[in-house]
């Protein structure tokens, strides 16, 4: 059985996240030269039983993750320029490495300057070198929620890394739903919240859909035998990516970059022989179905921190047509949603990871909000 590759494997498959080809969720591949190397330290931290949210536990909860820059400490000694960093489904640390993100964000007088912050990647539960039921649980694992997830990146933080305050936590896709349960269940732990492509309501409707026929895809393939396979089934694994495929397709961009059927149906096999050559099936079904319980919406006032939510007009999966995100945003205290408009820069859903089109939006609030986190210190 394989185990998925993250931001290079299931990512691609999954491609709620995905660098380099992987980005656009099917769409154009991103063609980035000489990509930079980033002086990334992994650090790992283990958590003793574990308790999920159903109930289950495991004897241990290994959690990955990579940090850049260093940490500050301000004069009573705790860490004060923390940013975490959350990757979408199906990616990891590194899925936010990719070039069209770390290249605008990181470097010397950008947003995320490693110079002046601390920033903090993790692999969530299930994810990257993170404990995941393809280790050996298989179908046996616990049944992880986005509550767990965020649970276990709290503990990372406060008791792994001694950060008892965020600076910022920026989250794409998975990790846009996962700021909202940030905000909400532990309140006052970040000073500003940025939360891009998603929306704070149960998964339902089409986006349901897609993650329940893709799980069904691999279930009912015969070569899946209960999650107990010795080799991965492909006929699901390969049904489940084409629904992904389209999910987050972005039609400007697949136009554009295969205007012919021998190129489009050429991305298509390039695309699913990638998916199903580098995703565990069992992987696959825990991280989409990650999110069955998910719901933000009844406790949106409570979240004190500003928030800068960002959507892109042409994301299948959070399509602007719901008028949803214009109606919620004003439960927050201090919000603000930008949609952005369809434009040769976006990509689909994997706009959140195509930094130029938003930096300038991230970098007025962060400089808004430092007055802020200056007035609670």
């Amino acid at each position: 059985m394989r185990v998925a590759l993250g931001a290079l494997g299931l990512a691609a498959a999954l491609l709620f996240t995905g660098p380099s080809d992987a980005q656009t969720m099917g769409g154009a591949p991103e063609r980035a030269s000489g990509p930079k190397t980033w002086p990334t330290h992994d650090g790992v931290f283990d958590i003793a039983n574990f308790k999920f949210k159903d109930g289950n536990t495991l004897p241990v909860l290994h959690l990955h993750y990579l940090t850049l820059g260093s940490p500050h400490r301000d004069a009573q000694g705790h860490v004060d320029n923390a940013v975490l960093l959350l990757h979408g489904t199906g990616g990891d640390a590194h899925s936010l490495m990719a070039p069209q993100f770390s290249d605008v964000l990181f470097g010397p007088g950008q947003p995320l300057d490693i110079t002046r912050y601390f920033l903090i990647l993790p692999d969530d539960i299930g994810h990257g070198q993170s404990s995941k039921p393809s280790d050996g649980l298989h179908m046996r694992f616990p049944a992880y929620t986005y509550d767990d997830m965020v649970a276990s990146q709290h503990a990372m933080l406060a008791q792994g890394l001694h950060v008892d305050r965020l600076r910022l936590i920026l989250g794409t896709s998975m990790g846009c739903m996962q700021t909202f349960v940030w905000g909400e269940t532990y309140p006052g732990f970040a000073d500003a919240l940025a939360p891009f492509a998603c929306l704070p309501i149960p998964i339902a409707g089409r986006n349901r859909m897609m993650r329940y026929m893709s799980i069904e895809a691999i279930e009912r393939d015969p070569a899946w035998e209960n999650g107990d396979y010795k080799s991965e089934p492909v006929l699901g694994l390969r049904n489940a990516a084409e629904m992904i495929f389209i999910m987050g397709s972005s039609p400007l961009q697949m136009q554009k970059n295969f205007p012919t059927r021998e190129a489009a149906e050429r991305r298509v096999d390039s695309y699913l022989d990638h998916a199903v050559a580098t995703t565990d099936a069992n992987d696959m079904i825990y991280y989409v179905n990650a999110s069955r319980d998910y719901d933000p919406s009844a406790k949106l006032a409570t979240i004190t921190a500003p928030v800068l939510w960002i959507n892109s007009a042409d994301d299948f999966i959070n399509p602007p047509e719901l008028g949803i995100a214009e109606k919620l945003v004003n439960r927050m205290r201090s919000a603000k949603f930008i949609l952005i408009p369809i434009s040769d820069a976006t990509r689909g859903h994997g706009t959140h990871t195509q930094a130029a089109v938003w930096k300038d939006d991230l970098a007025d609030f962060l400089k808004r909000t430092e007055r802020n986190q200056v007035a609670r210190r």
